[in-house]
């Protein structure tokens, strides 16, 4: 029987000091300036899953609730007519390339409504405006907003990635066990923290340093499967 262990680790949050920023400073200053003062008024970010564009909605949130301003996080599905539109506050809508019907024409009311509550918006995607399967009208307003491309990591920024997202679960991972993660393990940052996420349990139910070997271990079972060579 595997043994039970209390979970201690801190809690991550996305913060902006803990955003690996690599090519991204520029969309990383506009997004703090937008959850510190609220301008500019519109940013449209847009990436590949596991590029950055989650994290920096959460850290605005966290910074413009901290300025003592509301926020509100909304999805691609509605479930009321509207959006809510905090004011002088923000509005993050992640995943715009999943918005349904109802969904687009309430992101389309948000941007009509959110100057005369002076209310910023923060919209994230997986696809640049012009890929949006959105109509016409909602795609055009995003393309007006200040867009910003996250770039995807290099191995080296990955490597700083995973070595700060291993503080913050309370690991001192070596370098060279983030080498041969990266050779030998998927290369999507999500998989990538995932088995970060993974040795970390399972150090804490050996009662085993996270360790290159005990990697080595975990990519062989079940649990955190390797890459197809």
């Amino acid at each position: 029987m595997r043994q039970l262990t209390l979970d201690l680790r801190p809690e991550r949050t996305p913060r902006f000091d803990n955003f690996v920023v690599g090519a991204n400073g520029e969309a990383l200053d506009t997004v703090r300036l937008l959850a510190s003062f609220g301008q500019p008024a519109a940013v449209y970010l847009w990436g590949e899953s596991g590029s950055g564009c989650s994290h920096l909605l959460a850290a605005a949130l966290a910074e413009t609730r901290a300025a003592g301003r509301e926020a509100a996080l909304a999805g691609p599905v509605v479930e009321d007519a509207d959006y809510p539109l905090p004011e002088r506050g923000l509005l993050c809508v992640d995943n715009a390339q999943d918005l349904d019907a109802a969904g687009a024409a309430a992101l389309f009311r948000a941007f009509i409504r959110a100057p005369a509550r002076q209310c910023a918006l923060l919209i994230a995607g997986k696809v640049p405006p012009s890929g949006l399967p959105l109509r016409e009208d909602v795609r055009t307003r995003i393309g007006q907003c200040l867009i910003f491309e996250l770039k995807a990591l290099d191995d080296g920024q990955k490597q700083e990635m995973l070595a700060l997202y291993g503080l913050s679960r309370g690991l001192m991972l070596e370098p060279d066990l983030i080498g041969w993660l990266l050779r030998h393990g998927r290369r999507d940052l999500p998989s990538l923290l995932a088995a970060i996420d993974q040795l970390d349990d399972v150090s804490l139910a050996r009662h085993r340093n996270p360790t290159l070997p005990l990697l080595r271990d975990l990519m062989q079972g079940e649990q955190y499967p390797p890459e197809d060579s």
